[in-house]
């Protein structure tokens, strides 16, 4: 295990809570990165992790990026994460996730989880037995459901402002895109896609998957490790991060990238630049895939889902603003992603020197 205040310290980490239980087998790590603006919302991955030390650098690095992704999407709002340490095909039970929600209620709303990669809706249920410090229930229960749908949107509204920006055209109509996995974020892009009139190359390990997006998009479909060689107008890694790094960079035959996975640059200061070197438009993760959070944030004044929608149709400006900010300046869209992010963050923390804090937008939820 590395040093984790070292590890903390780099990405200017507030806290990680251990989480152990040895009734329900839990094994979790929760992570806040930056409560200036709000209570740390981030969802709950469930991955069986090769190592702990796999563990914490992930839950670090996903926290510090939904900081980020909150401040860009205009949500008051900082940044963390939890990771289970399991199998979520096999591993999952009441007791575990009523073991998870005890530690997040005690918490006292600092975190705020909701479901990620593993986790379900009913999942999240079995959370909010212990805890109202959770976002991602059923629709049934006032939630907002699966975020899928709204994530998808916003990747498809970022991707036509990609467009916009690289070819000046307003439609996709015609395009050919690679889509990187068809998870549920994956499969609504595609739905979207297909109705826009676009050529689909699809990839993932799960053949049903792929039977699906064949049948219903007459997608083509390549495996895994064929989809860096498509030559395509867009390259959309819908699926687990860093896809973008030193073995696949180089075979990228896109013009654009601009997918729903989190993390998809293995290196930004490496392979940031490296993408602007040839000629490739990046549309930062955070900033086009923020419609899931855009989504669950609204749980906690009422979710209303068409406003749901219409926030996330401002991540096409957003983008807008930040290749714009990229050309001007002459730097990678990464940084201008970052900078834009930090300009909001910066300008609320000095207004919270001069009013009283927020109340925390979740204290007056009935926790249980």
């Amino acid at each position: 295990m590395p040093a984790v205040f070292e590890a903390m310290e780099k990405r200017s980490h507030e806290e990680v809570v251990f989480c152990h239980d040895e009734n329900s087998g839990l094994k979790a790590i929760i992570a806040i990165h930056d409560t200036t603006i709000g209570p740390a919302l981030g969802g709950c991955r469930m991955y069986p992790y090769s190592s702990e030390a796999d563990a914490l650098r992930d839950v670090l690095r996903l926290s510090r990026g939904m900081t980020y992704k909150a401040s860009i999407a205009n949500l008051n709002l900082g940044g963390g994460k939890a990771v289970i340490l399991g199998n979520s095909k096999t591993g999952k039970s009441e007791l575990l996730f009523r073991s998870f929600g005890r530690f997040v209620e005690g918490l006292s709303g600092r975190y705020i989880t909701a479901e990620d990669v593993g986790t379900s809706v009913k999942d999240m249920e079995w959370v909010r037995m212990e805890t109202g410090y959770v976002t991602g229930i059923s629709r049934a229960l006032g939630g907002s459901g699966d975020p899928s749908p709204v994530t998808a949107y916003g990747v498809y509204v970022g991707m036509k402002a990609a467009v916009k920006k690289a070819t000046g055209k307003d439609s996709l109509s015609g395009l050919k895109v690679a889509v990187q996995g068809l998870g549920h974020v994956g499969y609504h892009l595609c739905k979207n896609l297909a109705e826009d009139g676009v050529t689909l190359v699809v990839t993932d390990v799960d053949k049903d998957a792929l039977k699906r997006a064949s049948s219903e998009f007459n997608a083509q479909v390549v495996a895994p490790d064929e989809i860096y060689d498509t030559d395509a107008d867009v390259y959309a890694p819908c699926a687990l991060g860093a896809t973008i790094n030193d073995d696949t960079l180089n075979r990228l035959k896109c013009h654009i990238i601009a997918g729903a996975a989190n993390n998809q640059l293995e290196t930004e200061s490496a392979h940031g630049p490296r993408l602007a070197e040839k000629g490739i438009l990046y549309a930062p993760d955070y900033a086009i895939n923020g419609g899931g959070l855009i989504n669950v944030a609204n749980e906690l004044e009422g979710y209303n889902r068409d406003r749901a929608f219409k926030q996330t149709e401002g991540i096409y400006d957003t983008l807008m603003r930040i290749f714009t900010l990229a050309e001007d300046e002459n730097i990678a869209t990464y940084i201008a992603a970052n900078r834009v992010a930090e300009q909001r963050m910066e300008a609320l923390s000095r207004l919270k020197n001069i009013y009283l804090p927020r109340q925390n937008p979740m204290s007056k939820r009935d926790h249980k």
